[in-house]
């Protein structure tokens, strides 16, 4: 064993030790042993005591989000979300990020894989449904990228479909790599006792269930009865103490509902720990534009997504109005997607792609043209609560699509180029217009260069 591989061990033993000995302290001894690891820990881990410690002494919602998580899960997911993620991911792998970005290498923080496009539903506007559903990813080639991931610094892989619960072999997957960890977009009506006793002998596996809001919104979306069959795997996973997320799907005709206090206080009776908003993008089965979250919708998002996290212990994140946060966009950088057929996309929406994992390292995939292009290119606005190349600053995919060599990796993905390119050019002037003084108000917030 090396001297670092060492040196990783010990630190990922006192990490986890440590994390085992405060679950389910009084918040008056966390207060201290929260001041006692920041003495003790090394220096690169001062920053991550220190925010600790001010969110144990305000005692605001996301402490009480923690100590959901600590006394409400499982132990042995408990564990694992500390080790494989918060440990081995975000502290231990920096190393390997480190080295990694010295040789001029990007390490993505998630690999998104869809190991199969097949679905037990039919939901309206998904582009999953005009997708191929005969092949699956072997899982060969689905082992090789997590392990080339590992490789690189990456603990977290994000699993979608289809719906990935339809491939039982998914399973000998994740137990393989139970030194990482997995988080499963599903439509939540596969979960049953049998897949619980699974899930809780894994630990490393915690499903985002998606729900559109309230029974008339779910069912109109994705079927009839399909929301009471949603509530009741919820309601398997917190009697068997797994923590999981919810995702929604928000568009003009549902966002009053999923932004709700009755639904968040829902979600979280329901034992929900994080809930991931995505904006109704038009594309795959007939686009339909009129399904877009309005500009003072995406506003009003935003404005419950600060309240929620203010006054709930539950932990939201609004996939375009977080982007200030992390600079813009972070398809191809921060996150990339492997679909069913090995076509690397820089992020779930945009179908589009230079190279197939199958005939190339992950490490030259994220260093394709396309990827490094786009990446040159962000942000791609000033105002950063614009991040899309898709539906905020359109021009840029469209350069990209003439410039590089790529080619669509759906059938209908131009459609946000050619059919409905006016109606896009429209909607991106008026988001243009609701946000560009919100971001002079509020731009001095954030970091706007990596």
């Amino acid at each position: 064993m090396s001297l670092s591989n060492l040196r990783d061990k010990i630190e990922r033993k006192f990490f986890l030790g440590l994390m085992r000995f405060i679950a389910g302290r009084s918040a008056r001894d966390l207060r201290a042993l929260v001041k006692l690891l920041g003495i003790i820990i090394p220096k690169r881990y001062k920053a991550f005591a220190k925010n600790l410690s001010t969110i144990v002494d305000e005692n605001n919602p996301q402490y009480q989000l923690y100590r959901r998580i600590m006394v409400e899960s499982d132990p042995h997911f408990r564990d694992k979300i500390f080790e494989n993620y918060l440990i081995q991911g975000s502290l231990l792998n920096q190393r390997k990020r480190n080295r990694e970005n010295k040789e001029g290498h990007v390490v993505p923080v998630s690999i998104l894989i869809s190991p199969t496009m097949r679905c037990n539903l039919a939901c309206v506007g998904c582009y999953a449904s005009d997708y191929t559903k005969k092949e699956d990813l072997e899982l060969e080639v689905i082992d090789r990228i997590i392990n080339e991931g590992k490789e690189i610094g990456v603990a977290l892989y994000t699993i979608l479909g289809g719906e990935p619960f339809i491939r039982d072999d998914m399973f000998d997957i994740y137990k393989k790599h139970n030194d990482v960890f997995f988080n499963i977009f599903t439509n939540g009506t596969l979960i049953d006792e049998n897949m619980v006793r699974k899930l809780v002998e894994l630990g490393n596996v915690v499903p985002t269930l998606s729900i559109e809001g309230f029974k008339e919104e779910t069912d109109q979306r994705r079927g009839k009865d399909i929301y009471e069959k949603v509530l009741a795997s919820m309601d398997i996973l917190k009697k068997n103490k797994i923590p999981f997320g919810y995702s929604v799907a928000v568009t003009s005709k549902n966002i009053d509902a999923i932004t709700s206090d009755d639904f968040i206080d829902m979600m979280i009776d329901r034992g929900a720990v994080i809930g991931w908003y995505f904006l109704y993008m038009p594309i795959g089965k007939d686009p339909d534009t009129s399904l877009m979250p309005t500009p003072e919708q995406r506003l009003y998002l935003k404005e419950r997504r600060d309240y929620i996290r203010m006054n709930k212990p539950l932990f939201i994140i609004d996939f375009w109005n977080d982007a200030p946060y992390v600079g813009g966009c972070i398809a191809g950088k921060h996150y990339i997607h492997i679909n069913h057929r090995g076509d690397v996309e820089p992020c779930i929406f945009t179908h589009f792609a230079e190279v197939n994992i199958k005939d190339t390292s992950l490490k030259d995939a994220l260093n394709c043209e396309f990827f490094r292009e786009i990446r040159a290119r962000q942000p791609y606005s000033d105002n950063l609560y614009l991040p899309c190349m898709l539906i905020d600053n359109p021009q840029v995919m469209r350069e990209l699509y003439s410039k590089c060599k790529i080619y669509p990796t759906h059938e209908k993905a131009t459609c946000l180029i050619n059919n409905i390119a006016g109606e896009i050019d429209e909607y991106a002037k008026k988001v243009k217009e609701t946000y560009t003084g919100v971001w002079e108000k509020e731009k001095n917030r954030y970091i706007t260069k990596e």
